[in-house]
């Protein structure tokens, strides 16, 4: 339930064709340190242009344990649907897949953490993948659970892409 399905360089070779080639038709994306670096208000221009082409081919619902004021005013910014706090890996996942209005299998769940985001995914089936966080500088106990996640930031089967 820890390891990922696939690990990423990067979100940006999460694109409409490589889901395509899974068969995935929705996403569940991560905000911090998975779209915006941990405690920035604004998406970089690369990945405004990923996003916009990413929202244009299949929905994509924003799923964060960011507090409410701040995720709200990110949300606005990149208009997608989503909520926070999420309260993941337990809460959350069932019901964005319900707003994407797809099954768990067709829907990729991405994020940058082990412990929230890949066993979240995992536990409502849906396919999961890491990418490495976009910034070092994070909230102390972000940083004592990503020692913890060393063992498990490979894919199951032990293949990086």
């Amino acid at each position: 339930m820890l390891f990922p399905r696939e690990v990423l360089p990067s979100l940006l070779h999460l694109t409409p064709a490589w889901l395509k080639a899974r068969g995935l038709k929705g996403v569940i994306l991560d905000l911090d340190n998975t779209l915006l670096p941990y405690g920035e208000g604004d998406l970089p221009e690369a990945y405004r242009a990923w996003l916009s082409d990413l929202k244009g081919a299949v929905p994509v619902y924003l799923l964060s344990n960011a507090l409410p004021e701040r995720f709200a005013r990110v949300q606005r910014l990149l208009d997608l649907p989503g909520h926070a706090p999420a309260l993941k890996p337990w809460f959350g996942f069932r019901k964005a897949l319900k707003a994407l209005g797809l099954p768990a299998r067709e829907v990729a769940a991405v994020g940058d953490q082990v412990f929230t985001d890949v066993l979240g995914g995992n536990l409502v089936g849906a396919y999961t993948v890491l990418v490495p966080p976009l910034r070092e500088q994070e909230f102390f106990y972000t940083r004592f659970i990503r020692m913890l996640e060393a063992p498990f930031r490979r894919p199951r089967g032990g293949v990086t892409r």
